[in-house]
């Protein structure tokens, strides 16, 4: 049987863990040659181990989202070895500190709002170029229930998060003639690094997330990477401008 997107060149950000990790395996696995970036190198190469390991081709290209000029060669590099670029997933993100809006520090608000919305802009700004010299391309860009609601404690994430869904909204409106498609993916909690990382010294802000989720548990990488797929295929050719929520019906409540 073939895949959603045989034929097609995928590129994932933050692709060396999580929902990143796990969505570049899924691309993968339905038939895209994959382009893996990451600014971690150990976790980017083992996510192309892991995609060539199960049959796929992979590429990994070190990269850091909040700078253009790597964004650029980026995108470049995976023209060079693959001659285009047919889907978009820009996962690329941080957390940043868990404090209050007035006790939040000027860099640490620049660098999360670096990293998870000029990132995502910076991406799209090159990737579209690219779409629309080939006449076009699906990019699906990773927000977060934070981007639907706000979040005690997390004021930079939040305020990247809701940017990347108006970020999306536009793109998908300005280029849809162009036969480019831009939605967003909202994950709710997740079972990733990111989680373990906010929740380590905290057990009982764990089991506050595990009961805010209406579900009854947290979600599993693998269970946004089939959105994002599925955002990505032919399957959901008159999506766009959508921001769909994977997140255990959090933001319903």
């Amino acid at each position: 049987m073939a895949g959603r997107l045989d034929g097609k060149v995928a590129l994932v950000t933050g692709s060396g863990s999580g929902i990143g990790r796990a969505s570049a395996l899924a691309f993968a696995r339905e038939g895209a040659k994959v382009v893996v970036a990451d600014v971690v190198v150990d976790g980017g190469q083992e996510t192309v181990r892991l995609i060539t390991a199960a049959g796929g081709e992979g590429l990994f290209v070190k990269t850091d989202v909040s700078k253009a000029a790597e964004v650029e060669a980026l995108i470049k590099q995976t023209v060079a070895t693959y001659g285009r670029l047919d889907c978009a997933y820009n996962n690329a993100g941080v957390e940043g500190a868990f404090v209050s809006t007035t006790e939040y520090t000027e860099a640490d608000w620049d660098r999360v709002l670096a990293i998870n919305l000029k990132g995502v802009w910076l991406c799209m700004k090159y990737e579209i170029t690219q779409m629309l010299q080939q006449g076009g391309g699906a990019i699906v860009n990773t927000a977060s229930g934070a981007g639907l609601v706000g979040v005690v404690g997390l004021s930079a994430y939040v305020a990247s998060k809701h940017g990347v869904i108006g970020l999306t909204k536009t793109a998908a409106l300005e280029y849809a003639k162009a036969g480019i498609r831009v939605n967003a993916v909202c994950p709710g909690v997740i079972q990733t690094p990111m989680i373990a990382r906010l929740t380590g010294s905290r057990p009982d802000l764990g089991e506050a997330l595990v009961a805010a989720e209406p579900i009854g548990r947290t979600g599993k990488p693998e269970e946004i990477a089939e959105a994002a797929v599925w955002l990505c295929s032919d399957a959901a050719s008159f999506v766009t401008g959508h921001a769909m929520s994977v997140d255990g019906g959090y933001v319903a409540q």
